[in-house]
């Protein structure tokens, strides 16, 4: 049974702890010092919102940089700069749009490809190293409760911004 949508009440308690859980997974993965050992074992070193850019553009490339800096939250003058550089270390290059010539996308290069996965690597390996006590099936469990709430996620945000019209989540028609 969904969560009715808070209207000056509270959250259930069982949401309030997850809210707690996500924000201190957040914070641990956010540290200066996780990224650096995160950049370290994977041999890339770039800085955080050059790891978050390379991770957003492996994810749905090409992409305009305004569509980047939309969906990364930030100005489009931090994509610009951020792409720069990536671009100076090989990771990126910009391509044109095939819709509009005159604008460019930007994509990853094969250094590119091979950071990115370096980084989830060394990522993956951290989190098989921290929760090596779990079963497979309790890992198995916790994936697809993760993939399930980020759709719901997903939905929920898609909704506030046409109004309560979106599309069923991916996976659920």
């Amino acid at each position: 049974m969904p969560t009715p949508p808070l209207s000056g009440g509270s959250a259930s308690p069982e949401v309030t702890e997850i809210e707690r859980a996500l924000t201190r997974i957040t914070y641990l993965r956010a540290r200066h010092r996780q990224h650096d050992r995160l950049t370290a074992l994977a041999g890339v070193p770039l800085d955080r919102a050059a790891v978050a850019l390379l991770r957003q553009v492996a994810e749905c490339e090409p992409l305009r940089p305004g569509g980047l800096a939309a969906r990364l939250g930030v100005e489009a003058s931090h994509v610009t700069r951020t792409v720069q550089q990536l671009e100076r270390s090989g990771y990126v290059s910009r391509v044109p749009d095939p819709d509009d010539r005159r604008a460019q996308r930007i994509e990853l290069t094969e250094e590119g490809r091979r950071a990115v996965e370096r980084i989830r690597d060394a990522g993956a390996r951290g989190m098989q190293l921290a929760l090596a006590d779990w079963s497979p099936e309790e890992l198995r469990r916790l994936a697809t409760l993760f993939h399930r709430m980020v759709d719901d996620f997903v939905a929920h945000a898609a909704d506030e911004e046409t109004g309560g019209r979106s599309a069923a989540p991916a996976g659920t028609a």
